[in-house]
């Protein structure tokens, strides 16, 4: 018994000198490396700091005994690895690392991160206790973590960047963003704060900014009463097309979650033709608690939300199969029942409608500033500090690469539309704008020129485009560029997809399920893995045999999400890309627009290092700017709010990090009674009210549009040159067209000064927002300040020399 006990002590000598041993802090070159003592095998183990230079410093937790060395998909491969000047001395329990510019410290007992200026004052201030939190995850027989990093945030601060979205939200304190790419959303983890920092996170799976929660179904958080007051869900009343002779239909809702297409399959009433229906949902919903509750409403065709009998959300369109999120918020009182009313006008055969929602947090809490990501190998993000955005934005860039400088025709105006189906089409197009006398400096060949069966050939089809040199040539002799689209999406019988099958570079899920696409009978497909650097060179060697010898002058990477099949639930999206070659695609879901244009670019590079390049994408990621690529904001609507909504997009892309965006100038799907106005008022000149809004939301585009980095009209029917819109003589939206060249050679100075065209337009909050263009007039810099309207105004005329109202100092508003 005595040796027992004997024994017992000294084992716990030896684990206690152990503990001992483990704590405490290492410095090592750049990195300070902390170890903690764990009580948990999830709380954090290890913190480091690694000092890039005087104003970025790289922080690092893991749960585990060290951290792994995998290589950043954003981080340029340099960084970190020159040696900085800095001290490193222990205080009262927390390690100060102190550069020329900044402070540092970790708090040695909790791994508290915190940063202040070299006066002492606050900066920014990791959550009490370190606010950070792991949950060990295994996916695909890969182990990581889900992870989240919360920080303090005072009351007066703005957070912005995040990419684009398309909830018309700007400045994103307080509030919640999901981060993953979509059609129309294209998400990039890094945030810039007016409290003179930003915060880049280098994860690459789906994350959330604010609440780390997915919004609930509404019986997970209320209880619901039909129209009649009985319990148990929502009165679902189903009116068909009344040419299809089907009667109503009513039925209880539990919850509406009609967001993809396997949900539909399974939810919605069977064999009930949603094209032509009205379908309303309603009811109350009984509230378990006071609070702010935060709603996301999903809507494709035409939708509106009343609650408590008020019209909270008007109506708002999608096209069916590209649906779009909207987020609102309600304040609701414990026990009432509220009356709610869902109206859904599907406006397709196939369409999407749902409801959820975030029971409320402490508001405290929801202030502060927290990103969740689904799976990494460790906590991972940048603190970058600086006097002004441009400054904190150059510290992103340093990191993740320069914005290269695009060919200065690139400034001046793009004409597309979806599409020119032949050589012919594309060719008078131009040749009417020179006869016209129209500035224009580049036409975009949209998708489906190769042969009908052959999407991935990379062929042209010659019955409609008999001689494609030829037509670049005549392009050229007109005094323009061309861009062309290209997919990553290939079809099973072409030999470019049996090129990458064999080598194991094709994603497989889709051809085992036999996907068809939406071509005549459907050809089945699947997208190349751009995650493997083999299938990288052998992507773009496929496009350098077949279309770089034509003379094409830039690249259109559509589909860049990727979007192997649209509307579907996000477990088949993952698995419709992936595996991917560095791991499961719920690690390595957001980045593949970067790794698909980093292939492109270097290639372009390689084969003409002489000539600048031109790259647009529809999705993107941290460190696209180094591969002189453009985004733009996708399939979005031809709508007000749609347009209104790109404001936002397109400066919080810019603070992003990424300068070079545009969208569609007149949105990308439009309504049918546009397209029906459009038909009448070219086969009688008639003019419809319709047909006057249409020409009157283009021309309110196109005003915007001039003033964005890149100037591009593009969309769906009607078509979308200039003299379709409205007659010559009514200077509509011509005017905006003539004045764009203006701008365009100092656009480019600006970048070549490493400057954005887009900043926030602080000074002038009480405005609102709306776009600071800056450029340069006789060799002084100016700004526009550009505010767009957003909403149509009956009568309207313009007149080249209109202008707006004045900002304080007598600056003009546009």
């Amino acid at each position: 018994m005595k040796m027992k006990s004997t024994y017992l002590a000294v084992v716990v000598a030896i684990l206690s000198t152990s503990c001992t041993a483990s704590t405490g802090f290492k410095e090592t070159n750049n990195d300070i490396i902390v170890r903690l003592a764990q009580k948990t095998p999830e709380d954090t183990r290890v913190v480091r700091l690694q000092v890039i230079n005087d104003k970025i410093i790289h922080v690092s937790a893991t749960p585990e005994k060290a951290l792994k060395s995998n290589p950043s998909l954003i981080i340029l491969p340099d960084i970190g690895k020159k040696k900085n000047k800095f001290t490193v001395q222990e205080k009262e329990g927390t390690v100060l690392v102190t550069t020329a510019a900044l402070k540092a410290h970790v708090d040695l007992t909790t791994g508290e991160v915190y940063f202040t200026d070299l006066q002492g004052n606050s900066i920014l201030r990791e959550n009490a206790g370190g606010g950070k939190t792991f949950r060990a995850i295994e996916v695909e027989g890969t182990k990581g973590y889900e992870m989240r990093q919360v920080w303090e945030s005072p009351v007066d601060e703005a957070i912005y960047g995040l990419g684009q979205h398309q909830a018309d939200e700007f400045n994103y304190k307080g509030r919640n963003e999901e981060l993953f790419q979509y059609n129309t959303k294209v998400s990039v983890p890094f945030f810039i704060s007016n409290k003179n920092y930003g915060i880049l996170w280098d994860n690459y799976s789906l994350s959330r900014f604010g609440d780390p929660r997915d919004y609930a179904q509404l019986n997970e958080v209320f209880r619901l009463y039909n129209k009649d007051g009985i319990e148990g869900g929502l009165t679902g009343t189903y009116i068909p097309d009344p040419k299809s002779g089907l009667e109503t239909l009513t039925r209880t809702e539990p919850f509406l979650y009609f967001e993809n297409l396997k949900a539909n399959r399974e939810l919605l009433p069977k064999g009930f033709p949603l094209m032509g229906a009205n379908v309303t949902f309603e009811g109350e919903i009984e509230v378990p608690a006071d609070g702010l509750y935060r709603f996301l409403l999903y809507y494709a065709g035409y939708t509106k939300v009343y609650l408590n009998n008020e019209l909270l959300v008007p109506e708002r369109w999608r096209t069916a199969w590209n649906p779009n999120s909207y987020k609102f918020t309600a304040n609701l009182e414990a026990g009432k029942r509220v009356p709610i009313r869902i109206e859904w006008r599907p406006d397709g055969g196939e369409s999407y409608c749902g409801l959820r929602v975030l029971s409320p947090v402490n508001e405290e809490e929801q202030s502060k500033l927290s990103l969740f990501s689904e799976m990494g190998n460790e906590i991972d993000y940048y603190f970058i500090y600086g006097d002004t955005m441009d400054e904190i934005i150059s510290g992103y860039r340093t990191l993740t690469g320069k914005a290269q400088v695009m060919p200065k025709w690139a400034m001046g105006f793009w004409q597309s539309r979806e599409r020119y189906k032949t050589q012919d089409e594309l060719l008078n197009t131009l040749r009417e704008f020179r006869q016209r006398r129209i500035p224009i400096d580049n036409m975009v060949l949209d998708w489906n020129y190769w042969p009908e069966n052959a999407w991935g050939s990379h062929e042209f089809d010659t019955a409609r485009f008999p001689n494609p040199k030829g037509m670049l040539d005549s392009i050229h002799a007109l005094h323009a560029r061309m861009m062309i689209s290209v997919w990553p999406k290939f079809y099973t019988e072409t030999e470019h997809f049996k090129e990458f099958d064999r080598k194991g570079w094709m994603y497989q899920q889709a051809v085992k399920d036999s996907l068809r696409d939406w071509i005549a009978q459907g050809y089945t497909y699947s997208f190349y893995d751009a995650y493997d650097a083999g299938a990288r060179r052998l992507f773009w060697q496929q496009l350098k045999d077949h279309l770089y010898p034509l003379g094409i002058d830039a690249w259109w990477m559509d589909a860049s999400e990727p979007n192997v099949r649209d509307c579907t639930d996000m477990d088949y999206r993952k698995a419709l890309c992936g595996p991917t070659a560095l791991g499961p695609s719920t690690q390595y879901f957001n980045a593949y627009a970067l790794m698909n244009a980093g292939t492109i670019y270097d290639g372009l590079r390689e084969a003409n290092p002489n000539q600048r390049v031109f790259q647009l994408t529809r999705s993107g990621f941290a460190g696209l700017q180094r591969y002189s690529t453009a985004t733009w904001s996708g399939d979005i609507a031809s709508r007000w709010e749609d347009m209104k909504a790109q404001i936002s997009a397109g400066l919080n892309f810019a603070m992003s990090g990424i300068p070079y965006w545009t969208m569609d100038i007149g949105g990308f799907c439009v309504e049918r009674r546009y397209e029906k106005a459009f038909r009448e008022w070219t086969r009688s000149g008639r003019e419809s009210a319709d047909s006057k809004e249409w020409r009157e939301l283009n021309t309110r585009w196109y005003q915007f549009g001039a003033f964005c980095p890149l100037f591009r009209s593009h969309g769906q029917f009607p078509y979308r040159e200039i003299w379709h819109i409205a007659p010559e003589a009514s200077g509509l939206p011509k005017h905006c067209l003539l004045h764009r060249p203006a701008l365009s050679p100092d656009a480019l100075y600006l970048l070549v000064g490493g400057h954005d065209l887009l900043q926030r337009l602080y000074h002038h909050a009480r405005f609102g927002y709306g776009l600071r263009s800056r450029y340069q007039d006789a060799g002084h810099r100016r700004s526009v300040y550009v505010r767009p309207v957003t909403h149509g105004v009956s009568g309207l005329r313009i007149r080249s020399n209109q202008t707006g109202c004045l900002l304080p100092g007598n600056d003009r508003l546009v």
